[in-house]
């Protein structure tokens, strides 16, 4: 076994010394010695309950026959973390996640990892990680929240609440109403309860072979969760004690993340996916690009919308088969997905569909009754992005499929939120925020504050948003993020002036700024490059190593 070179021989003496003190016997140096990558923390209702979930793991491991091992990562949550300075440490999170992942797995040798992420940027940096370590491991997310009570006839969730705070903004909500919405739109633990990013990559955990089946779906607060993590726990000894079993990046295949793609279209998924999921096929060496993205975009039509792009949640998706039914849906579209696939089930993935139901027409729709014909994702190109955004399409209304607008210009998240709230924005505008990309920001904000207030003034289906950061998982709407180059980079998105002329044609998969090439030219020419906005500590230092995010924002 891996874990052999810390604690067999006579070399050894000392290291069992050490694992003596924290309870070993001789017997528990012959078993297999399983790392348990826990994510808890009290602050997200994502992970407050994660401490208990360990235990359940780790319980679950020794009776199968392991000895568990338990480390933490930090965790943040985006939705506190928004709208402050906070938002800037969310995705350089994920590196410091991989990084700290990567140290424990290589200091410890495990002999397998169960993986314990539920939000945003946990699940990729822990996938991050465990593509460096390449053993075999699981991913057992901490589940999905409920979704909270009915407001004005829908599910309500924490998007609900943030389109409130406009809505208060103009005299449409109430003082007790904000109140009200505030106290039941997070009814309990799990991770936010729409199709937001957390959810969206503990899904694709699935189609990437690394999850078992309703990873993504079963409620984080039910029996149910409790027998998956035990399931999760007991699988992880039998690939340790198997000499055969595949590791990490075994599964994390160029077929598994095509698979996990075309899921990911299929059910209009966050557009933060498309920044983790290069990341991540950046660690396992897999050649993975936006073009690539947009190819399968075209070939993927959306049958499965959740919110905030409906008024599904998770766990309606879950009631009928989870993503996994969606997948068999769509594998009937010849050479789009591969059945072949190995799960850690043990399982083909072909073999996981076997059983699941036909879709039912509401949640899930059939092939021949889609949403759109392509992807809920798209890629656009063009000279205001020469290397490419992102637009979650599953979110845009029809009639902003196509827009052109007047530029209205924001250097910061926290202006635009001000801005908008003060109605400087108005019907036809094109707001525009930048230096908000990796290194400009530097974090590539999350921008569910100002996309939120557009829609919670009532202008969702005639202002775009075009911005070299990034969105929620929970932003809908003419919502444009991960311009490239960024701003910072000297992208041309630093260029735009107030009522610049910009086309957005969504179904072309075009963006453009409207001004001439002598009149750019001579923009450029006068354009300095920002001092950067931290000088010392983390971000000072990710801002320097941070790359594109048409790149995935990886460290270089």
């Amino acid at each position: 076994m891996r874990s052999d070179v810390m604690k067999l021989g006579p070399e050894r003496a000392p290291h069992r010394g050490l694992m003596r003190a924290t309870g070993l016997k001789d017997e528990d140096f012959k078993k297999p010695f399983i790392g348990i990558c826990n994510s808890y923390t009290n602050i997200p209702p994502g992970h407050f309950h994660l401490k208990r979930v360990g235990e359940i793991v780790a319980d679950a491991v020794r009776e199968a026959g392991g000895v568990p091992y338990e480390f933490n990562t930090i965790a943040v949550c985006d939705g506190i973390a928004m709208a402050h300075e906070g938002m800037k440490y969310s995705l350089p999170s994920r590196e410091l996640i991989a990084d700290c992942v990567e140290t424990m797995g290589y200091a410890h040798p495990f002999d397998a990892m169960i993986c314990i992420p539920n939000c945003d940027k946990v699940v990729p940096g822990m996938l991050m990680a465990a593509m460096r370590l390449n053993i075999p491991t699981i991913f057992a997310s901490g589940g999905p929240m409920a979704a909270g009570k009915s407001w004005h006839g829908k599910d309500s969730d924490l998007i609900t609440i943030f389109e409130g705070v406009a809505k208060h903004r103009i005299g449409e909500v109430s003082d007790a109403e904000l109140h009200e919405l505030e106290c039941d739109a997070c009814p309990g633990a799990g991770s936010c309860s729409g199709m937001f990013t957390a959810n969206s990559m503990n899904c694709l955990c699935e189609v990437l072979g690394l999850a078992l089946p309703g990873n993504g779906t079963i409620l984080a607060e039910s029996e149910e969760r409790v027998e998956f993590w035990k399931r999760a726990a007991r699988r992880a000894v039998e690939m340790a004690l198997d000499p055969a079993a595949k590791t990490a990046r075994e599964f994390a295949t160029p077929v598994s993340f095509h698979n996990a793609l075309a899921l990911d279209m299929a059910m209009g998924g966050s557009s933060n996916t498309v920044l983790h999921t290069l990341a991540v096929a950046t660690e396992a060496g897999v050649k993975l690009d936006l073009k690539d993205l947009d190819r399968i975009s075209r070939s993927t039509p959306n049958i499965c919308k959740l919110a905030p792009s409906y008024k599904f949640h998770i766990q309606d998706l879950g009631k009928v088969g989870g993503v996994l039914a969606i997948v068999k849906e769509i594998s009937k579209i010849p050479g789009l997905i591969d059945l072949s696939a190995p799960t850690v089930s043990g399982k083909t993935l072909g073999e996981e569909l076997a059983d699941l139901p036909a879709p039912d027409g509401t949640v899930i729709r059939t092939l021949d009754n889609p949403y759109s014909k392509d992807g809920g994702l798209a890629i656009l190109f063009g000279n205001l992005a020469e290397n490419g955004c992102v637009v979650k399409t599953a979110g845009v209304a029809p009639e902003m499929m196509t827009h052109r607008g007047p530029a209205v210009i924001f250097e910061s998240q926290e202006d635009a939120c001000e801005g908008i709230l003060a109605g400087k924005v108005k019907s036809g505008d094109v707001v525009v925020i930048r230096y908000e990309g990796p290194k400009g920001g530097p974090g590539m904000q999350e921008m569910l504050a100002p996309t939120s207030y557009i829609m919670g003034r009532g202008l969702g289906e005639s202002v775009a948003l075009i911005t070299d950061g990034r969105f929620s998982g929970g932003t809908h709407g003419a919502c444009i993020g991960h311009v490239s180059p960024e701003a910072a980079a000297g992208g041309l998105i630093g260029l735009v002036k107030d009522g610049d002329m910009i086309s957005i044609d969504i179904p072309g998969r075009s963006i453009t700024l409207e001004v001439d090439d002598a009149e750019i030219a001579e923009r450029r020419k006068n354009w300095k490059a920002p001092e950067p906005r931290y000088k010392s500590g983390y971000l000072a230092r990710y801002s320097k190593l941070a790359t594109s995010a048409d790149t995935g924002g990886v460290l270089k």
